[in-house]
């Protein structure tokens, strides 16, 4: 027998007693979770790949051991198939790669046995191995032709101020006169000067120097600015004007620009005395 005493007699006031509804929301069973929370909850498993591996790399279908791939810990590959990574596969079950397949062969010789590429395919082999971050490979192709030239040339290009922005100034302007002129081509003139002060025939370097010793005085007499679109110089170091003209005409010819150029004189500016510019002055042809 349950007996109900007064005390435990429940009142009418809404204030002291519980409605059913909250009674219930009490004491309804924990939702199941969603999929979102479960995939927060519980780690992916690392992806298991075969010993040997079918790839597609854009399009391009190539096979090789998984080991290959990472032949080397710090590359990109051995990341991507170390199985932290999640790796799509194409309707074959091949692992997928969104990148250009048309150099990933030489990517996978040298991996297999060191074997570098033939000279007309090292500089795109060379932009693969650095989106691969392959160090090894790109160590080698430095050290030979034609990015071992390619390393000299820009460390003497370093030496020259604003070489890049001249560059730009040199197409810039044979655009806008070619347009204006209705024209395929444009021509402007551009000095090369590798020695800051003028040679004469009254005055020689002392010690092979490229420069010569003057007082700040004196060597405001002979700064100036040659009436030209462009000005390269001046530098020091062994390489002369015909070296820094061929790199200017290879950079532009890379860009798909075609150049002629010829000197045309030299610059007559009278500076001081006896003292005039002579600083060779180049006519460039550019043709669009």
């Amino acid at each position: 027998m349950v007996v109900v005493t007064g005390q435990n007699k429940v009142s009418g006031n809404p204030d002291d007693a519980m409605s059913s509804s909250d009674a219930e929301d009490d004491f309804q069973e924990p939702a199941t979770p969603t999929a979102t929370q479960a995939g927060q909850a519980l780690p992916l498993l690392p992806q298991q790949f075969p010993e040997v591996v079918p790839l597609n790399v854009g399009g391009m279908h190539f096979t090789t051991r998984l080991s290959t791939l990472r032949r080397y810990e710090d590359t990109m590959l051995a990341a991507m198939f170390s199985g932290r990574h999640y790796i799509p596969t194409d309707a074959e079950g091949r692992y997928f790669i969104d990148r250009d397949g048309t150099y990933f062969g030489d990517i996978l010789n040298f991996l297999r046995s060191g074997d570098l590429p033939p000279r007309e395919r090292v500089r795109s082999v060379y932009k693969e191995a650095q989106y691969y971050s392959i160090g090894p490979l790109l160590d080698n192709l430095e050290d030979i032709q034609p990015l071992k030239g390619e390393k000299v040339r820009q460390a003497f290009l370093g030496l020259m101020p604003y070489y890049k922005d001249h560059l730009e100034r040199i197409i810039e302007i044979a655009k806008l006169r070619a347009m204006q002129r209705k024209a395929r081509f444009a021509k402007l003139k551009v000095c090369v000067f590798k020695e800051e002060m003028p040679i004469t025939p009254y005055e020689c370097p002392h010690f092979n120097s490229l420069r010569f010793e003057r007082s700040e005085s004196e060597t405001k007499l002979f700064e100036h600015h040659c009436e030209v679109d462009v000005s390269f110089g001046p530098w020091e170091a062994v390489a002369d004007v015909y070296d820094l003209l061929h790199c200017i005409v290879t950079d532009l010819s890379d860009r798909g620009i075609t150049v002629d150029h010829q000197c045309i004189g030299v610059c007559d500016k009278h500076l001081i005395n006896h003292y005039y510019c002579k600083r060779p002055i180049y006519e460039f042809k550019i043709t669009w």
